[in-house]
Order: C-alpha cells, then structure tokens, then sequence
C-alpha cells in the first residue's frame, strides 16, 4: 500500500488496483482524477497537522484566526456532507445543511469586516482643499473695472 495518503488508505488501494469490473470504465478517468484530488487534500491536511493549532494561531491576528476557524469549520462540515451522500443519506435534509449555511454567514460576516478595513479612508482637509480650489469664485467688482479700464488705456 502506498503510504502517501495517510487519511484515505482504501482508496489508494483501489487507485492501485487495474480497472475492474466493478464499474464502467467510462468513469475510470473521473476516478483517477477523484483519487488526485484526495491526495491534494491528504497533502493540505498533514501541512495543517504538522503545526500545532496553538503555535499557528499565536502568529495570527484574531481576524485572520477567524477566518483560519470557519474554514476549518466549513471543510470538516463538507466532508461530512460527502460522506452522508457516500452512504446514501441525503445532506439536504440532515442538519449539517444548516451547520453549512450557518458558517457561510459568518464567513460573509468575516468578508464585510475585511472589506471594510481595506476601503479608503476619508482625508477631511484633502477633501475640503480639493473642494475649495474647485469651486468658482466671482472676482470682486473693482477687480474687473480695474481690469477693464487697463485694457482701453492700451
């Protein structure tokens, strides 16, 4: 057995196995690339692991800690969503749907507050001067007599 998927064994054994006649082998190439993707996530998960949950956190800033919890959280619930389909049971109507849906409103919640803190601030004497200097101010009335009279003198 390969030791390279730690969290999903059996299917490396399958995956190692030749086409058989189990399945049609039309779907061999959706399996293999299934099979990729598991080990992605294997991959992912002993980097995750190999730090411990404490030590990483300390490193972060507790929004980037939130953001580190509902992902964790959300991945967990998916999987388990998977996996109740795997088994035949339809997620729809068991209550990780609702687990799910209440962590993607706090991960929109976690969004807007990030969204916020990168929007521009507003410079309230850089605005008043951009103001100011782009209003049009009338020239006083001696302004343009004096003008006037300078013109027909010439």
């Amino acid at each position: 057995m390969n030791s390279k998927n730690l969290f999903f064994p059996q299917l490396v054994v399958m995956a190692e196995e030749e086409i058989n006649e189990d399945y049609p082998a039309e779907i061999h190439e959706y399996l293999s690339a299934f099979e990729n993707s598991i080990g992605a996530v294997d991959d992912m998960l002993k980097t995750m692991m190999s730090v411990s949950r404490n030590e990483l956190l300390q490193k972060l800033d507790p929004l980037e800690q939130a953001k580190v919890d509902l992902v964790s959280a959300y991945t967990l619930n998916s999987m388990f969503w998977v996996y109740l389909a795997t088994q035949g049971v339809n997620p729809k109507e068991h209550p990780v749907k609702q687990e799910l849906e209440r962590i993607r409103v706090y991960m929109n919640r976690v969004k807007e507050i990030t969204d916020k803190k990168k929007a521009a601030k507003l410079d309230r004497g850089a605005a008043s001067r951009f103001v100011k200097n782009a209003l049009w101010e009338p020239k006083p009335k001696n302004a343009s007599k004096v003008a006037s009279k300078g013109k027909s003198k010439k």
